[in-house]
């Protein structure tokens, strides 16, 4: 058998603001071929397109990529503001069943900065529109200016849940991580626990109790320097390990179907 598949989701947008693509992130890709151990796919995120039954048949696992526009306010149930910012509502048709139904079948999937927020949306939690607007809370976005290098830079600690899934993984109840997101968890769903904290009590670490299969996911970006980053470099590769279980176990004759 070879390679498992990683389904990465897409973003739309427009090349030179007028050629439509759909895209992911090159450092994406990477991560999920050389620290994961699978074979990276990009999804283009539209019901248009691909459908979710589809994809859980294609693909093994799926990485639920970060993007600038954010989750709409009416998949939780508020008024859309100002403050929301842009939207992608065609991502949003794809990526909130596709995580109940991962999280149901245990198909592993791995949720970074907006698809951190589409995994608690899909299990019915809430988002803040922008962290910094709240008292005590500080600017979690991308710095404006600056090298990547610059803009992906550790910039706070998470404080991590003693003996907890994460704690566990990286073996130290306190980590190092970049911050790139305005908004961020304001109400948890449904089973979505949440280990992880900013030191302005921000989550950014969570998964989904009682799902059978791999459901971490992290409010930063973990796919920078993936290979050498000592709290990247685990996720990924556990997130690979679950995937390359997930795609033996469902080979064996007689198992599961879409």
């Amino acid at each position: 058998m070879g390679r498992p598949i990683v389904g990465i989701i897409s973003n739309s947008f427009l090349i030179n603001d007028q050629y439509p693509a759909h895209a992911g992130a090159a450092m994406n890709t990477q991560a999920v071929a050389e620290v994961a151990g699978c074979v990276p796919l990009i999804i283009p995120a539209d019901p248009r397109y691909v459908q979710v039954n589809e994809l859980l048949e294609t693909c093994d696992g799926f990485l639920l990529t970060g993007g600038r526009p954010n989750v709409h306010p009416e998949e939780y149930g508020e008024p859309e503001t100002e403050a929301h910012g842009t939207f992608d509502r065609a991502r949003d048709a794809v990526t909130l069943p596709l995580v109940r139904a991962c999280v149901d079948r245990g198909q592993p999937f791995f949720g970074i900065c907006r698809g951190f927020q589409e995994v608690n949306v899909a299990m019915g939690g809430t988002l803040y529109p922008e962290i910094r607007d709240l008292p005590g809370r500080m600017n979690h976005r991308m710095p404006p200016d600056g090298t990547l290098e610059e803009k992906f830079a550790l910039r706070h600690p998470v404080r991590l849940r003693p003996n907890g899934r994460f704690h566990r993984l990286f073996g130290t109840d306190e980590v190092m991580t970049n911050t790139l997101h305005g908004q961020g968890i304001k109400t948890p769903g449904a089973r979505v626990v949440i280990e992880g904290e900013a030191p302005d009590g921000t989550p950014e670490a969570i998964y989904i109790e009682g799902a059978p299969g791999f459901t971490l996911s992290v409010q930063w970006h973990p796919e920078w320097n993936a290979a050498n980053d000592p709290v990247s470099r685990p996720l990924f590769e556990s997130f690979g390990q679950a995937v390359r279980d997930f795609a033996k176990r469902r080979r064996l004759p007689g198992r599961m179907s879409a």
